[in-house]
This record gives C-alpha cells, structure tokens and sequence, in this order.
C-alpha cells in the first residue's frame, strides 16, 4: 500500500494528521498523512477502529501503559470510545507518515459475529465469536490481509454502480478476519490457564509448548478425542488454518520476540526446531519483510 493514489491527498490542510476520507455501508475508510514530527497525538472513534499503517513509524500509548511501535504492514484495532496518543518520530515534508483506518459500525460487527456463530459456532468452553475489547489486536499482516486492505482502498475511492457491494463484502471479510485473529489470542490464553479446557483445548496447548517438536498429527488427534479427519476440521473452524500454519505462525511470533531480546539468529533457529540456517531466514523473510539479521539491526 506504499503507492496510495488517492484523490485529496496530494493538497494536504494539514502537516499534522491530514485526513481524506470515504463513506461506505456501516464503515468508513480514511487515510492519514503526518508531514512533521510530532508527540501524544490524540486518536479516537465511537466505532470499532481498524487501523493499519502504510509507511513510515509511529509509537503508540494506550491504557495501561500500553507502547509500541506501530509500522507498514501492521494492524491495530481500537475499540470503540477507546483512546490512544500516537507519537510521529520520523515525519517529514518529503516522506511523511502515513496510515489508513476502516472504521465500522459497531451493529455490523455484532451481526457478523451472529452469523459465525450460527455457521461456525465453537465449543462450548471457549464461549462464542465475539469482539472482545478487553483483547489487544495488534498484529503483521498476512499476504491476504494486506491484498484485502490493497482491494478495499482501491473500492472505496472508486465510482463505480456496485461499490457499496463490494465494499460491504471487503468489510465483511475484514471483520472476519480480524474476530479469528482475536479469537486465536483467546484461545492460547485459554488453553495456557487451563490446558485440560478440552480435548482441543490440550492439543493446542501441546503444539503451544512444544514448538521445537515436528506436529504429529496422529498424537494431536488423540490427545483431542478426534479421527484425524474431524480433528482437522475443529482446529481450521477455531483457529481458521491448519496445524502446521498455526505452528509456524507461533515460532515466528517466538523468534520475533527472541531477536528483539538480542539472542542469536542461529540459537533461535534451532531452539525453534529449524533444521537449516535458510529456511528459518525464508520463513522469517516471508512473515516480517525482512531478514532475521536485519530485523535485530533494527532493533539498536
């Protein structure tokens, strides 16, 4: 999303937050651009925010001592009348910061998470789809992500007669998105509280904490009281991948933080259970935008 033609953009009225935006159904998208640095500036929204960053960095400062930094290819969602205060380190007239939020209606999202549980409804332990605000959603963006928020910026701004449609479907499949995100942290720290939660509940939790490990899908099958089959089937309806993308989302996870702790790309790699230098370098390339190496340079 770095090439972002949009109309309203190239003549800015402000150097500090600038803001284009589009109505759709239930939601709308604008696209922020900050062209001098600046500190604790002020973000917030009666909807649920989903924010995402297209270039530059900005820091973050929420509730409870919340800070992080927030980059390109990165999402973050804000509840709704949440607050947070954004720092602009890097803006310049000549390469300013800049980020796009969807914001969307709060009766949309609760319709959305009625359907999933009339189509997708999960066990009764883990309770049900729901946004649950008290959940942080801050998160890399996959490959489909990042061509959905591409697609989604391309239909707002445009003219089209079936617009509104497609922008209602792109926002739909944002949301769904984003409860399965969110519904992936819960889970973990379900499971983390209680590993016996359930069959599923103690498979998770077997791959959670033995990352080093191959799966073995048979023993995960067991250990859930399921035939490989159904086993497969729970695990995609709860966590929205399979077993194997689910390990490798969470060694990468394990690796990011274990890097930024300043620990040893070759350590991590094998502690992670990564057989060559390579591939743990393509994995982590194909997830972060970058390699193991340069992701600790930027880090000092």
């Amino acid at each position: 999303m770095t090439g972002l033609t949009i109309r309203g953009r190239n003549k800015p009225r402000e150097l500090v937050e600038n803001r284009v935006s589009f109505a759709g159904p239930s939601s709308e998208l604008s696209v922020y651009d900050t062209y001098l640095p600046a500190e604790r500036v002020g973000l917030c929204s009666g909807e649920l925010l989903y924010c995402g960053m297209i270039s530059g960095r900005k820091i973050m400062h929420g509730a409870k001592n919340y800070r992080a930094e927030f980059v390109p290819q990165e999402s973050f969602v804000m509840s709704p009348g949440e607050q947070v205060f954004i720092d602009f380190p890097d803006a310049r007239l000549e390469t300013p910061t800049s980020c796009l939020t969807i914001e969307i209606a709060r009766e949309r999202v609760e319709n959305i998470c009625a359907k999933l549980n009339g189509a997708a409804a999960v066990q009764p332990e883990f309770e049900d789809w729901r946004y649950r605000p008290d959940t942080l959603i801050h998160t890399q963006h996959s490959q489909a992500t990042q061509a959905l928020l591409q697609r989604l910026v391309t239909t707002f701004t445009e003219n089209s007669s079936d617009r509104d449609l497609l922008v209602d479907l792109g926002v739909s499949e944002l949301v769904v998105r984003m409860l399965r995100e969110q519904m992936r942290t819960f889970l973990l720290k379900v499971c983390e509280n209680n590993p016996e939660v359930n069959g599923l509940g103690a498979a998770l939790h077997l791959v959670q904490t033995k990352l080093d490990q191959p799966l073995d899908i048979d023993q995960l099958s067991r250990i859930a009281c399921m035939s490989r089959s159904r086993f497969y089937s729970e695990f995609k309806k709860h966590l929205g991948c399979t077993p194997a993308e689910f390990q490798q989302h969470l060694r990468m996870q394990a690796a990011k933080e274990r890097l930024a702790r300043g620990e040893t790309v070759t350590r991590v790699c094998f502690d992670l259970g990564y057989r060559h230098l390579s591939h743990f370098s393509r994995r982590f390339h194909q997830q972060f935008g970058m390699s193991p190496k340069q992701f600790q340079e930027k880090q000092h």
